[in-house]
């Protein structure tokens, strides 16, 4: 569950709902690209947007057009009462794993956070991945709160923001971080300019988003990591620097994964919650360019 690729689509939407068809096509893609388990409702899959309602109906499809493949569920929210209520949600729907990032409006301090996954864990009956995502949370775990987090039931696996760029800094981030946390608990890098260099370091997932958009281009660096070839992910991974550039300008990858989904045919237009939308124009047609470029699939 907690190892290999994990790819997070988008969950496609307008302003009468979640496009239910297209949903049901990008999963069923990405289970028959052979990415070892899905990420349904993550920061791409926008749930913070949707109604409790369509984020129980989005984690039942995810689970129905994965054909067995393991699906991961995002249940974050501003309340504990809510998460709670999102776990049963996902537990219902068949869920293998829930994901649970800090999510708030006021600051958290260390002690509520842990206090938030020592709730969700004690009602839980499948594993759950912390979510550690400063960048959108504004929290920031210390690697003491992981090891006390991880020493509670159901934590499955930590999904860290990133690692160095020197592979050694990077492996000593991982060591460092694994020595505090049981041998139970699995580490996955998330940043896909990450993936690589965090798979290469000891990390045994990569949580990406590039994966839920061109899965089989994500695989062969995951696998080529997984065999122990960390050159050869290192080499497929920078290919993509002219991508990763991109999302670099843009400030994230939301908008270009969801204008690569329509240029590509599989979602319709708008496909994202306003004020949120898609490239236009120069930019659009730079993305389309790349995907032809760098054969992306």
């Amino acid at each position: 569950m907690f190892s290999g690729l994990s790819a997070f689509p988008i969950t496609p939407m307008n302003e009468t709902g979640v496009d239910e068809a297209a949903f049901g096509r990008l999963v069923r893609r990405l289970a028959a690209a052979g990415v070892d388990s899905i990420g349904a409702l993550g920061s791409t899959g926008c749930y913070p947007y949707l109604t409790r309602a369509e984020r129980a109906r989005a984690a039942q499809l995810a689970v129905e057009y994965a054909d067995g493949v393991p699906v991961m569920v995002g249940i974050g929210a501003l309340r504990t009462r809510d998460v709670l209520e999102l776990a049963e949600d996902a537990q219902k729907a068949g869920a293998s794993a829930v994901l649970l990032a800090p999510v708030s409006y006021h600051s958290l301090q260390a002690e509520e956070v842990y206090g938030l996954y020592e709730n969700v864990t004690r009602n839980l009956s499948i594993p759950l991945c912390v979510y550690d995502n400063p960048g959108t949370t504004r929290f920031n775990f210390s690697d003491e709160l992981h090891g006390r987090i991880a020493q509670l039931p159901n934590i499955g696996s930590i999904k860290i923001p990133g690692v160095p760029a020197d592979p050694a800094a990077a492996a000593e981030r991982v060591a460092r971080l694994r020595a505090l946390i049981p041998a139970s608990v699995t580490l996955g890098v998330s940043g896909d300019w990450f993936g690589a260099a965090g798979m290469n370091a000891g990390c045994e997932a990569w949580y990406s988003v590039i994966g839920g958009l061109f899965p089989r281009t994500t695989l062969a660096i995951a696998r080529a990591a997984q065999a122990g070839h960390a050159d050869a992910a290192t080499q497929l991974s920078e290919r993509l620097r002219p991508y990763w550039d991109l999302i670099a300008r843009h400030g994230g990858s939301l908008s270009i994964t969801a204008t690569a989904l329509e240029i590509l045919g599989l979602v319709q237009h708008p496909c994202l919650p306003l004020p949120l939308t898609a490239l236009v124009d120069a930019d659009r047609a730079e993305l389309a360019k790349l995907i032809e470029t760098l054969e992306l699939a």
